[in-house]
């Protein structure tokens, strides 16, 4: 599996996670694995736990840089990619803040209605500009 197909396999991970909010993260993410035929790969893990672990911090990020929307508003499915995406921006230096923002976009597209790809582009954008990203 490529990592477009790993990030994919951590968007529906965390998406169902949002819904387990009492089990033991460890044991959802060996089952999650088993259900979804997955291999443990490294970066699926990191960004699984590594997303869940900064969730407030990626909250408030997202909300911030979302203005008028409050995350209650949001699908789970359109915070999830923006959060997985926020997070290998700002934490992941091998993905290209372009390359996370355009799998964000392509994820979108598959999961969610044909407005969101706009609205997760162009808050994912404004989060790469307000970091400097954009400037390296």
């Amino acid at each position: 599996m490529d990592r477009r197909g790993y990030r994919e396999a951590a968007f529906i991970m965390l998406f169902e996670a949002d819904f387990k909010v009492d089990e033991d993260l460890n044991e959802f993410y060996t089952t999650a694995l088993e259900i979804g035929g997955y291999e443990d790969d490294e970066y699926l893990k990191t960004v699984f736990f590594g997303v869940l672990d900064s969730k407030p911090e990626l909250d408030a990020e997202i909300e911030a840089t979302a203005k008028g929307w409050k995350l209650s508003r949001l699908s789970k499915v359109v915070l999830n990619i923006m959060r997985i995406s926020v997070y290998e921006m700002l934490n992941m230096k091998d993905v290209p803040f372009a390359v996370s923002i355009n799998e964000a976009v392509e994820l979108a597209k598959k999961y969610d209605d044909e407005k969101a790809p706009k609205f997760v582009n162009g808050v994912l954008n404004t989060v790469a500009s307000n970091k400097g990203l954009k400037n390296k």
